[in-house]
């Protein structure tokens, strides 16, 4: 049996992605640790934000990869991310920010089973990446 994802996305963010991409190209996610702007989802254009060595990729969404914060993933580790949308004001940079809406993240806890195959999946790191 594979491992579940780390990271899903709902119809509703599904559908604004797509649009994202339509008028900015690739897209990529990253999901820091901080307070206000940094507590959210940021959506960047591709390579317009340097991963950092210690981030750790969750997956990709539509051909759109899903950073996480070395600390925040330490929190996060037994929880599936899941990518939603919610109408309000987005963080000062990411690129829904003019649409009205924001990206937010919902979890679930992984079941102890889930962390049991998870365990065995190797981490891919902004270092790993680059060597």
């Amino acid at each position: 049996m594979s491992a579940p994802p780390r990271v899903l996305i709902t119809d509703a963010a599904a559908d604004l992605l797509r649009r994202l991409q339509e008028q900015h190209g690739p897209v990529m996610f990253h999901q820091s640790g901080g307070c206000c702007d940094g507590s959210s989802p940021m959506c960047y254009p591709q390579g317009e934000f340097i991963v950092g060595d210690r981030d750790v990729l969750l997956g990709e969404l539509h051909g759109a990869p899903v950073w996480i914060s070395g600390p925040q993933f330490q929190t996060w580790r037994h929880t599936q991310v899941i990518l939603d949308v919610v109408a309000g004001r987005g963080g000062g940079f990411s690129l829904e920010a003019p649409e009205g809406v924001r990206f937010l993240i919902r979890g679930r806890a992984f079941t102890p089973e889930e962390n049991a195959q998870l365990a065995d999946e190797p981490l891919v790191t902004g270092a790993s990446r680059r060597n």
